[in-house]
């Protein structure tokens, strides 16, 4: 059916907080949003949820109007998400930190584990290597972040930036104090090990800058359109052969790298919490390719090829 009025209610209370007439039926959840904004204002467009359903899913913007199931007075529901930031400085904040906070630790500073002249500096050469990876680890994540990423979703909710920002600059603060401290023994097996730590962790983070850049090659022109990932000429893509998120293959395997290089507990302990999220994550995505894509390559797994 052909949709010209659309009413607006809150999800929770079903009390109606407008009433838009004449809306042109090829318009977009995103022209509704400025509809909506410009009668409540507080509510600018990135803080809405606009949704068919109290309980489901939140409209994206590019869907029309005509195209959702509704008769001639269309019924959406109006979720406040909360005061949002954008992405991109969501990124630039939680990544800056552990950048920083490393270096209060590998520089020794006094207030960390005191005055003692013998503790201003590292004997073992795996302590510079492991600030060097470490740096360069967020150094990286920053310059994707800035010329590489191209985010779905322009914003998150405010609050969460404390929760991310604890979690990421409270496990580099950890990580950081371990490695640095003047009582660390380097890795069991010396040059061997850290040699061979060192390949990986470059190996993953080539494959991990890879994989975003690929991506991102899929959402040019600004285009908000999801699309299947394949291989390209690149080998470090060829892992969509085989996982739905080699991103997060890579990520783990970083992580497994600088656990291997530093033999650190706290680095282990860390590795294996990003790999607990990583597979939610990867699991939620291939759900949701499988979801929207008939043709989705089947014999794909979320991120350890042929197992998980």
């Amino acid at each position: 059916f052909v949709s010209s009025q659309v009413e607006i209610l809150d999800w929770e209370t079903k009390k109606q907080l407008c009433f838009l007439d004449k809306v042109e039926p090829n318009a977009t959840i995103r022209e509704i949003r400025l509809m909506f904004h410009k009668l409540y204002p507080r509510w600018y467009p990135s803080r809405q949820s606009i949704k068919l359903d109290p309980k489901g899913k939140s409209l994206r913007d590019e869907e029309i109007l005509q195209h959702l199931p509704v008769g001639t007075t269309a019924t959406l529901y109006f979720k406040d998400l909360g005061p949002q930031i954008g992405w991109t400085t969501v990124f630039l904040i939680e990544y800056t930190g552990p950048l920083f906070i490393y270096f209060v630790f590998y520089f020794r500073m006094t207030f960390v584990y005191g005055l003692d002249e013998r503790f201003t500096s590292s004997p073992h050469p795996v302590v510079n290597l492991a600030c060097i990876c470490h740096s360069f680890h967020y150094i990286k994540r920053l310059i994707e972040t800035l010329f590489v990423h191209r985010f779905s979703r322009g914003t998150m909710p405010l609050r969460n930036i404390v929760k991310n920002c604890l979690y990421y600059w409270g496990f580099a603060a950890w990580l950081a104090y371990y490695i640095n401290h003047p009582l660390y023994t380097p890795p069991s097996y010396g040059k061997k090990q850290i040699n061979f730590a060192v390949i990986m962790f470059l190996l993953c983070e080539a494959g991990n800058f890879s994989i975003h850049v690929a991506l991102s090659d899929l959402r040019r022109n600004g285009s908000k359109t999801r699309k299947i990932p394949y291989p390209t000429k690149n080998p470090f893509t060829w892992l969509f052969f085989f996982v739905s998120c080699p991103n997060y293959t890579y990520e783990v395997g970083t992580w497994i790298s600088f656990t291997i290089m530093t033999q650190c507990v706290p680095v282990g302990l860390f590795t294996l919490l990003c790999f607990i999220q990583m597979t939610i994550w990867a699991k939620d995505k291939h759900c949701t390719y499988l979801r929207e894509f008939k043709d989705y390559p089947s014999h794909r797994m979320p991120i350890i090829p042929f197992l998980l």
